[in-house]
């Protein structure tokens, strides 16, 4: 496609820039390949029109694997966790896996104690490695400074997520904020992972040690605990990617979904970002589109190795046009485009890429305090293994968003811990509480707001009948 002149240069200055930035290649090449879309007013948009829904995919719960071929696979998975994300949304300044979950226990030692009891279980190596930014990588690898028997094979720990620069949305060029350069730069959504994977060498450092399969998913999502079962059937579907989906309730209406492009038959993912506002009705119906996808993948590293060498590191996913605000915390400041993809995307990449749909358990993502309350109470227990497991049914949290919001405000209101909610059915609190020791909840309980500060007494009942 061609370019006005004005954009040419846009994309000379930005290719400039992530070069002098000691960007990757690759990586800047995949950025050229999204810039002459946005350019040409591609919007990355998913029609109803063009998909069919998918309504019949896999069933973990089907599936029979012998212990032997689950084995077998497992000697040959690498476990990848994304964890570039700082947990911004929730006040944070340091990566969200080091974010304190059970007692003292951050996501990363979790993590890391669900990797290592899974290597002693199944007698696998079970590599862990990291896809980490710039802004996370010093502290997250301080962090895995306690656990030097998680080094397999001379892998590395981890390998870097890449980053572009943001375009101003008024003529597609990089933006300049002196006030805080580090603002000028954004990561490429974790579409990214394919690019970093080649362009870092731990995909070829990989396939060169023998292993196959990845396994990859959140850092922040601890119920992706790592599956001999999802590896022995991922293997012997001879499929080259896979995605785990997980039955629609209506508290997943904004999760994005698979489904079938028409015009080919190949399954893609469709987002939120990519759905048309007048649409989106269709893309809430949970009985239309019944399944979400759980950002929980499975790929064959030969698979991936080869399409990357095909396309010459430009796996072409759809395009995430993202608009905000140089800096986040100013809406005056001037409006850029991040250009980004979804790693789930890559499906659409590989003919013959299936899905399976697996228990609601493994799909934990702490997106919010809410879902922190909840794993941090007696609502989750962990297992022997390291896994997470819900005690009964898991009640609905709503927090007064003033003040639970962030993390510091969070951790002040539950000064001695978080109350009891295994008798409770939803917890709203509406207002500046603060709880003490010892507090249960039951049932369908409310705290309202009064306009002052408020204090649940140590060894409370709190409760529709309480």
């Amino acid at each position: 496609m061609s370019l006005t002149i004005r954009h040419m240069n846009g994309l000379t200055q930005a290719r400039e820039k992530m070069a002098d930035a000691g960007v990757a290649a690759e990586a800047i090449e995949v950025f050229s390949h999204y810039y002459e879309q946005l350019a040409s007013g591609a919007t990355g948009l998913i029609g109803e029109e063009t998909i069919r829904p998918l309504t019949d995919p896999d069933r973990l719960a089907d599936v029979q694997i012998s212990d032997a071929d689950q084995q077998a696979a497992f000697a040959k998975t690498v476990i990848i966790k994304l964890n570039g994300g700082l947990g911004t949304s929730m006040g944070m300044e340091q990566a969200k896996s080091l974010l304190p979950v059970r007692g003292d226990k951050t996501f990363l030692d979790m993590i890391v104690g669900q990797v290592l009891a899974a290597r002693k279980q199944y007698d696998v190596p079970l590599p862990l490695i990291l896809m980490d930014s710039f802004r996370t990588r010093d502290d997250t690898l301080a962090a895995l400074q306690p656990y030097p028997e998680l080094a397999v094979d001379g892998l590395p720990q981890d390998f870097l997520q890449n980053r572009e620069p943001k375009l101003l949305s008024s003529d597609l060029t990089p933006v300049e904020w002196p006030a805080d350069p580090s603002l000028e730069w954004c990561p490429p959504g974790h579409g990214d992972l394919y690019t970093a994977l080649l362009a870092s060498g731990v995909l070829k450092s990989l396939l060169d040690a023998g292993y196959r399969y990845a396994s990859v998913s959140n850092s922040d999502n601890l119920g992706a605990a790592p599956s001999p079962e999802i590896a022995g059937w991922f293997a012997a579907s001879g499929a080259p990617y896979a995605a785990e989906l997980c039955r629609r309730t209506k508290a997943d209406l904004k999760g994005g979904h698979l489904a079938i492009r028409k015009s080919d038959g190949q399954l893609i993912l469709r987002d939120t970002a990519q759905t048309p506002p007048e649409e989106m009705d269709y893309f809430t119906d949970q009985d239309r589109h019944p399944f979400f996808h759980t950002n929980n993948l499975w790929f064959d590293l030969e698979a991936l190795h080869r399409t990357l060498v095909e396309r010459k590191g430009v796996l072409g996913l759809p395009l995430i046009k993202n608009v905000k605000t140089v800096d986040p915390s100013d809406s005056s400041s001037p409006e850029v485009i991040q250009i980004e993809s979804a790693m789930g995307a890559a499906i659409e990449v590989f003919p013959g890429a299936t899905a399976i749909v697996v228990g609601r358990e493994r799909f934990l993502p702490v997106k919010t305090t809410n879902d922190l309350l909840l794993l941090r109470s007696d609502a989750y227990r962990v297992t022997e293994d390291g896994r997470i497991e819900a005690v009964g049914t898991v009640p609905l949290i709503d927090l007064d968003s003033r003040y639970f919001k962030k993390i510091a405000g969070f951790d002040a209101h539950f000064p001695a811990g978080v109350p009891s909610l295994t008798e409770a059915d939803s917890l709203t609190v509406r207002g500046d509480w603060t709880f003490g020791s010892g507090v249960r909840v039951v049932g369908a309980a409310e705290l309202s707001d009064d306009g002052t500060p408020q204090t649940v007494s140590d060894g409370s009942t709190i409760g529709p009948t309480a």
